[in-house]
């Protein structure tokens, strides 16, 4: 760009320097007395001589140059979410991701004061396995949502099932601590 703008410039000095020159061939002969715009500028302009004793002075050379134009890169795809990988078939979509029960009850809005029920419920229910599925009723995900359908996004998916559980505890037995009593009491929620 700098080069550019240098050519630039150079070009504009020789244009202003050659311009005068060029007018005076393109004007017609005019009477001796008229002034016009090119002889008023004609009187200021100055003359540069280079003379040299003995040496011999050659035109300056003038490089070529070369513009390369790098071209906008090839977007790349967008990936798919790390933790969730599609089975073949068109069957569930289960979960292959990392993370740890305390991180996924954290990003499920779950409140810290709750984790004890939750993780009692959960053990019994998948023993924290996110792809668990009961073959005869079809309950699925860590909480065993019946039927998997019910969890919104992926009930293989360890946050969308325990933020569906959440609603679920709280909504049916009014918190954590209600839905644990009753699993005691009965074995199922």
């Amino acid at each position: 760009m700098v080069g550019f703008l240098a050519a630039l410039a150079v070009v504009g000095f020789a244009g202003a320097m050659v311009a005068p020159t060029g007018v005076a061939l393109a004007d017609p002969v005019r009477d001796e007395g008229s002034e016009t715009a090119y002889s008023l500028a004609l009187e200021d302009t100055q003359n540069l001589t280079v003379t040299a004793e003995g040496a011999t002075i050659a035109p300056a050379q003038r490089g070529a140059f070369s513009v390369y134009v790098t071209p906008k890169p090839t977007p790349t795809p967008t990936p798919k979410p790390a933790g969730k990988q599609e089975s073949t078939g068109g069957g569930p979509l289960f979960y292959t991701g990392g993370g740890a029960p305390a991180e996924w009850m954290a990003a499920a809005g779950i409140a810290e004061s709750d984790w004890g029920y939750v993780d009692y419920i959960v053990s019994k229910e998948s023993g924290w396995n996110p792809n668990a599925t009961n073959k005869s009723s079809g309950a699925c995900g860590l909480v065993q949502a019946l039927p998997c359908s019910k969890v919104p996004g992926n009930g293989y998916d360890p946050v969308d099932n325990l933020r569906w559980a959440n609603g679920y505890a709280t909504g049916r037995y009014g918190s954590w601590a209600g839905a644990h009593s009753f699993w005691t009491k009965n074995h199922w929620w």
